[in-house]
């Protein structure tokens, strides 16, 4: 693949902005950038090292009832974290509940409040 190419930024639909930020922001310590423009609806743009997620409060058209139980089967973000356990117990904490990966390896798979599956999986 050509070193041109690579992910600047995923997009997650949400219902409640604010919310959501509490997750991102306040339990993975994702830092918002200031810079987004008035798209003319609510929304967030997330750092990621050098990329972005962009949270965009926008009605949710996913059902969040009747999706696989582990985020591993259904579509989901994976992000890198330094040590899963210590996320592992800020998301007991704080009510959030969690699969492990199936294959041993350190990651844990989680669902934000609006249902958006994520992989946050330890990186050296």
């Amino acid at each position: 693949m050509p070193e041109e190419v690579r992910i600047h930024h995923v997009s997650l639909i949400v219902a409640d902005t604010e919310r959501s930020l509490v997750f991102y922001r306040g339990l993975l310590g994702l830092i918002p950038d200031k810079q987004r423009p008035d798209l003319g609806y609510p929304g967030a743009w997330l750092w990621v090292g050098d990329q972005q997620i962009h949270l965009l409060e926008l009605p949710n058209p996913d059902p969040l009832q009747g999706r696989p139980q582990h985020g591993g089967r259904d579509r989901h973000l994976a992000l890198a974290v330094k040590d899963v356990a210590s996320l592992a117990l800020r998301l007991e904490q704080a009510g959030i509940t969690f699969t492990r990966s199936r294959s041993g390896r350190p990651a844990i798979f989680c669902r934000d409040p609006d249902g958006n599956a994520l992989e946050l999986m330890e990186t050296a």
